[in-house]
């Protein structure tokens, strides 16, 4: 990540992305949100729970606002109760990233995953990680949404960057 300002650039498209796929996800049922479909979480509901505890990790080992442990599916039996904490990580996620500049981003940042040895990345790259991360599993939740024959229309970056 070159600096702070293009860091927002990319989270502020990473939240337009996310609106636009949710709001897809609002027309499944209840049934078809937690539905075992396939891919790497077997629903819609365990992927986006998965994103979303993610990023909220990742701002965690950055200096942000404490997660604790990794979210749990079940924690989120519907779309209404996984948005209310959605809309509160992304609200810590833009308030952390409004106060970086450019020479946060190189600070090293120290983490581990999974009780696996101790890694050092710059705090930069750790949220660009971040962000990219939640790309890939949008690619996987619009493929559920097909299988559940939702189209799940077009989230990519150009579409942002043209509004």
């Amino acid at each position: 990540m070159t600096n702070a300002s293009d860091l927002r650039t990319l989270y502020g498209y990473n939240y337009w992305a996310n609106e636009e796929l949710l709001a897809v996800v609002s027309k499944l049922t209840p049934e078809e949100f937690t539905q075992p479909v396939s891919g790497s979480y077997g629903s819609v509901r365990n992927t986006l729970v998965h994103i979303l505890s993610a990023e909220w990790g990742w701002l965690d080992r950055c200096g942000g606002h404490p997660r604790g442990h990794a979210l749990q599916a079940a924690d989120y039996p519907t779309l209404a109760s996984l948005l209310a904490r959605w809309n509160e990580v992304e609200s810590h996620m833009r308030a952390f990233l409004t106060n970086l500049n450019d020479e946060d981003l190189l600070r090293p940042i120290h983490f581990s995953l999974a009780n696996g040895p101790t890694q050092t990345m710059k705090l930069g790259e750790l949220l660009h990680h971040a962000a990219i991360h939640a790309v890939h599993h949008r690619g996987q939740i619009a493929l559920l949404l097909r299988a559940l024959g939702k189209t799940p229309g077009n989230f990519d970056i150009l579409f942002y960057y043209a509004q």
